[in-house]
């Protein structure tokens, strides 16, 4: 668990967007369960503002997110839902217990 890096990813859609983001987002996860040195990938959708979603991500260490960031499907994740979010942050994270 040393090297081990989490990400902490919000997404905000369009709200005429939301499904297509959110169709987006569920074939990101099942391509990015293959990566190398992925442990997890977890997509969560706010139960009250259905347009606002969290993936939370474990990784074996950086170069492995690294890698996952420059696969296929992550590109093709960016570039399909270019315009159709209000807003994208990724948090690098340490596990501390």
């Amino acid at each position: 668990m040393k090297n081990q890096l989490t990400i902490v990813a919000t997404i905000v859609a369009k709200i005429e967007h939301t499904e297509f983001v959110k169709a987006a987002l569920l074939k990101l996860v099942e391509a990015s369960l293959n990566d190398t040195g992925c442990i997890n990938y977890n997509l969560l959708q706010d139960n009250t503002d259905l347009n606002n979603f969290v993936v939370y991500e474990n990784w074996a260490n950086e170069e492995a997110l690294n890698a996952h960031l420059n696969t296929p499907h992550f590109t093709a994740f960016t570039e399909a839902t270019e315009g159709k979010l209000n807003a994208f942050t990724v948090k690098k994270m340490t596990m501390l217990s």
